[in-house]
């Protein structure tokens, strides 16, 4: 398994050049590749040219550092087929670009709508039949998740979902901050996926559902925005024992090409400090689970 860290807190103080050097410095031997507006941009065509990605590459190599996973969101299950076309084509250059970079994992997200969903999986289904065959020939672990607002939110339909897809090179994102929206137990998801959780994202999150769902009020009531956070281990409401000592029980430690990815978004101003602190609870917490599973 390995431990990466998301560079999104240093994205507006560090080009992305510097990423990796930056990330050595926090004390991480690798890093995951997210939406930036010189590499994948969320929705968009890349914007990174093969120069950059051999720039990006060496960049890595010379601080240490290993590219674990590139994470592009796309509106690949859109309704509306020309957004569905144009993530199609930006998702062909978004796997070349991991191909370039030696990077073997993908994370994503379902995309679509909630409040279409038999038509966003419908499209999503029409993007995987232009795509499976081309990530399945370069080796590419694409894995999806459930996140908030997308046509999948429930974490047993996800496995559902990527189950259906027959392909033993899709699998799943667990992201413990959203596990509130999910509909279900932590531990009977993980259970349900086993193996075909391949990537985690590390993040607290208050339980919106507590006070009789009136923790968090927004207007007008009943309106259908969705409520999560990225914040620190301990800092919220998920078991952290559950979360740890599930991920034991389905052998995510022992399982090799594993991602483990500090994801916390809400502690820009002592980023370093974050980062260093999930670093070392993720590495102590590992231990201590892998020990007596």
């Amino acid at each position: 398994m390995k431990i990466a860290q998301d560079p999104t807190p240093f994205h507006h103080d560090h080009a992305l050049l510097d990423f990796p050097r930056v990330v050595a410095d926090l004390g991480y031997e690798h890093i995951q590749l997210t939406p930036h507006v010189d590499l994948v941009p969320f929705f968009r065509h890349p914007k990174a040219d093969d120069a950059l990605v051999r720039s990006l590459k060496r960049a890595c190599d010379g601080a240490g550092v290993g590219i674990a996973s590139l994470l592009p969101v796309q509106r690949w299950s859109s309704p509306d087929e020309w957004a569905r076309e144009a993530a199609v084509r930006n998702w062909q250059r978004i796997i070349q670009i991991a191909v370039d970079l030696d990077v073997r994992v993908i994370g994503t997200e379902f995309s679509g709508r909630p409040e279409r969903a038999e038509e966003s999986e419908a499209a999503f289904h029409r993007s995987m039949e232009e795509l499976l065959p081309i990530i399945e020939r370069e080796g590419i672990d694409v894995l999806i998740d459930p996140h908030p607002d997308d046509f999948v939110e429930d974490g047993l339909e996800a496995v559902r979902m990527i189950r259906g897809l027959n392909s033993p090179n899709v699998g799943m994102v667990y992201v413990a901050c959203h596990t509130f929206h999910m509909g279900h137990p932590m531990r009977e998801i993980m259970r349900a996926a086993g193996d075909l959780i391949r990537l985690v994202h590390v993040a607290d999150t208050m339980d919106h559902h507590r006070s009789h769902g009136l923790r968090y009020i927004s207007n007008p009531p009943g309106n259908t925005a969705r409520v999560h956070q990225h914040l620190r281990i301990g800092a919220g409401d998920l078991d952290w024992d559950d979360f740890f000592g599930g991920l034991a029980e389905i052998g995510f430690y022992d399982r090799p090409g594993t991602v483990m990815c500090n994801s916390v978004f809400a502690e820009d101003e002592n980023a370093d400090e974050m980062a260093r602190y999930q670093l070392r609870t993720m590495t102590e917490q590992v231990a201590r689970f892998s020990s007596t599973s």
